[in-house]
């Protein structure tokens, strides 16, 4: 008994650490203690006789203080379970036929010893709980049927059997059961030498179920564990959280550091609503379009990448504002004259004056060409050089050099030759930096005097160069 102890407490601590259903744990190991109840049932000549002395185990059961009974069974699906019970007692007590007295209307039953005879039973048994019906998880009523053979000292018979139980699970794996056995032998006889008589065998102990899998030994059955082979809580089926953030390493992209749902798993520092493995900046918290990292302001530049972090500025300026050097409020970059203040309309440039166009032409009126030529007199040169100088202070300026002669010669003669002074002023200027596009030439002849031809000084006036602004 006291190895039994033993044995017993080891089994309900198992038992206590583990979780199982008979559809995980298919195989079941009961032991313990049986009793015999000595043939009342089958003396007595009715039912409610039979039955009426059913808690005395005084005088009608015999007990084999050990484990006396064994029983394998195993699950087999909806509620019932299949199973083999071997049985072993010493018979001490006997009831014998009874004895009725007419004049008391009473029957007695003699019990008597019959010598310690041995009995043995080997029984099949079909059993149905009626645990999922009473929505019980620890109580667990069943009924049974079945048959086998009982020797009894030199006898033995067959039996039908029938009975029912309950079982206390201490955990989902171990419980203290009982259950009570009719067992119908076919037998008149009350003799043991020749016959078995019907009989109750009673039984209790404790029930073992196991059978289920756990590989990762994390108590959940493989069959209800969606990651089998690795260790994990009951809260996650099975799965490992390693990182401790809820989510577990299956699913969550940074199985090693706690994160969040939002980002699989995956830690966002700095709560720019950027994951640290995609934040450029995961310290310091950002704009999601520029990496995670700051732009201070705002001016779509990350800090680090900004020339001028503080003030606002195009990318093709490195984040910084265009310059305005000359104030005009014509940006440097789209200034024509970004050292010269001008106007928005003229591109940054300062508009041409009526006094820098009569400068121009009065310059202009001095010009002279050796006679009938369109070659400058040595003279002339300064005068051109002033005129390229009062071109270059307005550069984005368009300008048109026109030639005219008086009405000496014909006028074919002038006509061409008023085309080349013209066009010999022209090339003067862009040689000297005037760029080619802002300057047009033309020759008008003899056709527009502003003076009389008939005299030496209004011929004079005649023969000029006009500089004119083109708009």
């Amino acid at each position: 008994m006291k190895h039994l102890n033993k044995l017993v407490a080891l089994l309900m601590l198992l038992g206590l650490s583990s979780q199982a259903q008979d559809s995980d744990n298919t195989w079941a190991i009961s032991f313990g203690s049986n009793a015999v109840d000595g043939g009342r049932v089958s003396a007595a000549s009715s039912i409610k006789d039979q039955f009426s002395q059913y808690f005395d185990a005084k005088g009608y059961w015999s007990i084999l203080p050990s484990v006396s009974t064994l029983t394998v069974s195993k699950y087999v699906g909806d509620n019932f379970t299949f199973g083999v019970t071997g049985s072993v007692n010493k018979m001490s007590k006997l009831v014998g036929d009874r004895i009725y007295n007419s004049e008391a209307n009473i029957s007695t039953y003699p019990v008597t010893n019959p010598g310690d005879l041995m009995y043995y039973g080997v029984d099949g048994v079909v059993k149905y709980s009626f645990m999922s019906l009473i929505k019980s998880s620890t109580f667990e009523p069943s009924a049974h049927i079945g048959g086998g053979y009982t020797w009894l000292g030199d006898s033995s018979a067959g039996t039908i059997n029938g009975g029912f139980g309950l079982t206390y699970w201490l955990s989902k794996q171990v419980g203290l059961s009982w259950n009570s056995t009719y067992k119908y032998s076919f037998d008149d006889s009350r003799n043991p030498k020749f016959d078995v008589p019907t009989h109750m065998l009673h039984s209790a102990g404790l029930i073992f179920k196991f059978g289920a899998k756990d590989a990762d030994g994390d108590g959940i059955y493989d069959r209800l564990d969606a990651c089998p082979n690795n260790a994990g809580p009951k809260e996650f089926n099975g799965c490992p959280d390693t990182d401790g953030d809820k989510i577990i390493d299956k699913d969550d992209a940074c199985p090693e550091v706690a994160g969040i749902a939002a980002f699989n798993g995956c830690p966002d520092t700095d709560g720019d609503g950027v994951a640290d493995k995609d934040d450029a900046c995961p310290e310091v918290a950002g704009v999601k379009t520029l990496g995670g990292c700051p732009d201070a302001d705002g001016d779509g530049i990350a800090d680090k990448a900004d020339k001028c972090p503080q003030v606002k500025g195009p990318k093709e300026n490195g984040g910084c504002p265009w310059p305005d050097r000359d104030g005009d409020k014509v940006l440097d970059k789209d200034d024509k004259c970004p050292d010269v203040a001008g106007t928005v309309a003229n591109q940054g440039c300062p508009d041409v004056t009526d006094e820098a166009i009569k400068k121009l032409n009065d310059y202009a009126k001095t010009i002279l060409f050796d006679s009938g030529k369109a070659s400058f007199q040595k003279q002339t040169f300064p005068v051109l050089q002033s005129i390229t100088a009062i071109l270059k202070e307005y550069p984005s300026a368009k300008f048109s050099i026109e030639g005219h002669t008086d009405n000496t010669g014909t006028e074919a003669t002038n006509q061409k030759l008023s085309e080349e002074r013209a066009g010999a002023v022209k090339g003067y200027l862009i040689e000297n930096g005037i760029a080619a596009d802002r300057l047009a030439s033309a020759g008008f002849g003899q056709t527009k005097p502003i003076d009389s031809n008939k005299t030496k000084e209004g011929k004079a006036n005649n023969r000029r160069v006009e500089v004119k602004l083109v708009k």
